[in-house]
This record gives C-alpha cells, structure tokens and sequence, in this order.
C-alpha cells in the first residue's frame, strides 16, 4: 500500500436537472490492528498513510510509552492490516487499564478508549507561546491550503503542528483523534519539542481532542469549527487555550485568554 489515500469510484451526479456518469475521489478507510507483545490491543480505522507515526503517536497517548526509543521494533503487515510492535517493557495491555475495544472513525461514543490512563497522561500545560490574533487566521488559512486530499474528497480530518510563524507538519486521516496521534508520532520520532507549538484543528473540538492536545503538550488548539462544554472544562483545568470558529475575520476564544494577543475590534 503506497500512502493511499484517495481512491476513483464511478459514480453518477444529477446536476443542472440531469445524470451524469463521471468518476469521484473517494477518502480511503482501512482497518489496521495493533498488536503489542503478543496482545492484540485495538482495531482501528484510518486512512493508511503515516501508520508508523500513527501506531507511536497511538502508543504514547494511550500511555503505553513515553519516548519512541521505548519501542523495541515495529512492524507494519499491511496486506492484511496489522501493526506488530514490540516494547521495551512488557506489558499486559488487555487488562485493567487497556481493554480490547474497536476505536470508529467517526464522532463521539464509537471511540471510547479514554480510561483511567488519562488521567495520567493528560497532564497540565504551561507552555508560555502567545499568538496574534492575525496568526491565528493565518494559520488556519495555511492549514486549509495545504489540505489537498479535504479539497478532494471532503471526507477526511487535518491537523497541523504550528509556529506562531507557520505549518510545520499537516496531518491527513478520516479519523480526527488519528490525524492528531500521526502528529504525536512524528514529534516523538523526530524529538520534536511541542510546547512551544500550536495545533491547528479542522474539525470540532471535542473532549477526546482535547485530552490529546493535552497528553502531547500542547497550550494553543485552533480549529475553524466548535467546541463542546466537556472539552472547555477539560481546558479549563489543563491550562489549554482553545480558539473555535475561526472563519473569516471572526473567531471565538473560550479558554485562556491570555495566550491570545492583540486582540482584534471591530
């Protein structure tokens, strides 16, 4: 598998009070199962490109490791949709802490993974980084033109890790929790420092969203879209700055304030 992920479907479209046959791009989804030594941990679906950053990023949220040299050796059997993973310490991750469970692509109770591992892993941030409001529009415009495969398919989430200065990296997946822990792993192979970076958000933020903005360290979360009353209170507690709606010349600042500078009136 060659980082797919669009594919052509042939489809028919009625437009202008007519049929038409043409063909489609259509946001790939592929089921992918992790198994860490020996145990199978989860199945979940995403869009198969970045799966090494995918499975570390995964890894760390999920509080199985800290550092990408805790992973002993990692292994992708792609054809039949399998991440083999070896871990300097052991570990029994289908008891207690880690059970079984399928984790959706979609919004809301088909992903719930989040136990008692957050909240160890989900500690408070006190990054110091401020940002304008005019590079919060910036950012989020650079992340929307960077998002080919949205702009194609419209069926797939992006996440950017940011300087107040621009896109270091973006991230593309059906899954918004993946496009995030495809960031994580990258930050953790490259030794990436996040807490002097921001997170720029295509979709809604909810409390998943947030706990993992949390868990990679990150104060700044901006996302063109909403959030919800748990995600707010769960940045609230965790020193979190969170920025929604961003559309336009308008935006919303629901949390920690005083990352925010230069706030623009109209």
């Amino acid at each position: 598998m060659n980082d797919l992920v669009t594919n052509q479907q042939k489809i028919i479209r009625f437009s202008n009070e007519s049929l038409l046959e043409m063909e489609d791009e259509i946001a790939v989804e592929f089921p992918l199962t992790i198994v860490v030594d020996g145990d199978e941990l989860a199945t979940m679906v995403c869009t198969p490109t970045q799966m090494e950053e995918l499975v570390v990023g995964f890894l760390a949220s999920e509080g199985l490791i800290r550092t990408a040299d805790e992973v002993v050796s990692l292994s992708l059997d792609e054809r039949r949709g399998f991440a083999y993973i070896e871990l300097k310490q052991k570990q029994q991750v289908t008891k207690d802490f880690y059970s079984k469970r399928f984790i959706g692509s979609c919004c809301g109770k088909s992903r719930q993974f989040y136990l008692h591992n957050d909240a160890r892993t989900a500690k408070t941030v006190l990054s110091q980084t401020q940002i304008t409001v005019d590079q919060c529009f910036s950012l989020m415009k650079e992340m929307q033109n960077r998002s080919v495969d949205f702009q194609m398919t419209g069926g797939v989430h992006n996440a950017a890790l940011c300087t107040p200065d621009g896109v270091v990296i973006e991230r593309t997946d059906i899954g918004r929790h993946n496009a995030l822990d495809k960031i994580f792993g990258y930050c953790l192979q490259h030794r990436i420092s996040p807490k002097d970076k921001i997170m720029v958000f295509s979709g809604r933020i909810s409390s998943e969203v947030l706990l993992k903005v949390a868990k990679i360290g990150i104060g700044i979360v901006l996302s063109k879209s909403a959030p919800t009353t748990l995600a707010l209170d769960l940045a609230n507690d965790l020193g979190i700055t969170t920025v929604g709606f961003i559309r336009g010349t308008t935006l919303n600042i629901y949390t920690h304030p005083q990352r925010i500078i230069e706030a623009r009136v109209n």
